[in-house]
């Protein structure tokens, strides 16, 4: 009999109410990473994985983390799970969907009498999304040594250092300058989608074949700023103008690259601002941000490289000044495990279930992890592709298939050696 048979599908649904009823007052779903609320959670979390016979800790990088042990000593672990976390006014289902699943995983192992020949971690990741320290994935980053010195001494808004932070949460910041595991031979995690394409294409399980990367530009047009009614259209430096014409640069460009068949392509000017802002002045400057994602890395760079050639034509045109043209930030894309990736797929053929080959846009601790040992990933559908608002919504059904297709793979994963 499959072990995907003993997942329990009333169980994992009371589980999510549950978590999901743990947010502050009037703020569906809010539970921020390092707030009370959060630990509140985090203590739920630890008794449900207690009652499940795993035992508990935190390890250096404020993850918590359930563990069974395997009956071949060192064989090494197979790690699944995601974060508890959520952004302001968040969802429900973001991250808690694949730590809560990994959870309903290993009780349907226990409740076949499955023992597992590796040991199995179910791990909940200290903030994901993006913290009040202006850093993501805290947790996976401290696990793969990819928590700098530097991190560790940003500052909150009420001025406690991330280090401090990571104290309180139970970690241990002097200990994260190299990666704090050798053991971890397979890491799945299951997501919602968090976009459309499976819920359009009718398809239930999305096996992801990579994570895309990000590359954040910071672009600022200098012009002067006139009076806008006495300064002729001919004699303006208008910083407004270049910046309008690159959003629009922008869109064109990875449009036409995401057609043209060179992997995921979006590109997105989420950041316009003008200075001084007022309607009777012509803007002295204009700042942009553009947020870039791709799974292919010269797509990138070739991206780059034309903003950067269409904001030079753009400044010159319009007889302003490119200021800054800088790179902020800067992720490859993660591939996943090709071998891990079908045996998710095989999971999920198995059991009747339709499967589509994607890349994930957004960022996940799996890209850490992915550092340390093969990972794979996998998608379900969410109603109309919501996520990050309190309308985000995964169907009973569709996170009872995504957690049988977790438990299989990790079944079949265990079998491999």
């Amino acid at each position: 009999m499959s072990i995907a048979t003993h997942v329990r599908p009333d169980r994992l649904q009371a589980d999510l109410d549950a978590l999901a009823a743990i947010t502050d007052p009037g703020r569906p779903h809010t539970r921020r990473s390092f707030s009370p609320r959060f630990l509140e959670g985090r203590a739920w979390l630890a008794t449900r994985f207690q009652q499940a016979g795993l035992t508990t800790q935190i390890d250096e990088s404020g993850n918590l983390i359930g563990r069974r042990g395997g009956t071949t000593p060192g064989l090494g672990t197979l790690m699944t799970g995601s974060h508890s976390d959520t952004v302001p006014d968040g969802g429900r289902f973001d991250g808690i969907l694949g730590v809560l699943a990994a959870l309903e995983a290993a009780r349907a192992f226990a409740d076949a009498g499955i023992a597992l020949r590796h040991d199995l971690e179910i791990v909940d990741f200290l903030a994901e999304e993006p913290s009040d320290f202006g850093l993501s994935c805290i947790g996976s980053r401290g696990m793969a040594g990819a928590l700098s010195a530097e991190h560790r001494t940003l500052r909150a808004p009420w001025d406690e250092s991330l280090a401090d932070a990571l104290a309180r949460m139970g970690g241990d910041p002097g200990r994260l300058d190299t990666p704090r595991r050798t053991d971890i031979r397979a890491f799945f995690e299951l997501h919602i989608e968090q976009g459309i394409v499976l819920e359009q294409a009718q398809t239930q399980i999305g096996v992801v074949d990579a994570i895309a990367g990000v590359t954040r530009l910071e672009i600022v047009f200098s012009g002067r700023a006139d009076h806008a009614g006495t300064t002729p259209m001919d004699l303006r430096q208008d910083a407004a103008v270049p910046a309008a014409a690159i959003v629009g640069f922008v869109h064109q460009r990875a449009s036409a690259l995401a057609r043209s068949g060179a992997g995921h392509v979006t590109a997105t000017c989420g950041v316009l601002a003008l200075s001084p802002g007022a309607s009777n002045v012509i803007p002295r400057s204009a700042r942009l941000v553009v947020d870039i994602r791709v799974s292919e890395r010269p797509v990138a760079e070739d991206l780059v490289a034309s903003i950067h050639a269409a904001c030079t034509d753009a400044a010159q045109a319009s007889r302003t000044t490119l200021a800054r043209f800088a790179i902020q930030s800067d992720t490859h894309p993660t591939p996943c495990d090709p071998a891990l990736a079908a045996l998710v797929e095989a999971a999920a053929h198995a059991q009747g279930f339709t499967t589509r080959h994607m890349v994930s846009g957004a960022g996940h601790d799996a890209a850490f992890v992915a550092r340390l040992a093969p990972m794979a990933m996998l998608f379900v559908p969410c109603r109309d592709g919501r996520s990050h608002d309190p309308e985000e919504w995964c169907a009973p059904e569709d996170a009872t298939r995504g957690t049988m297709v977790l438990a299989e793979a990790i079944g079949l994963r265990d079998r491999t050696d």
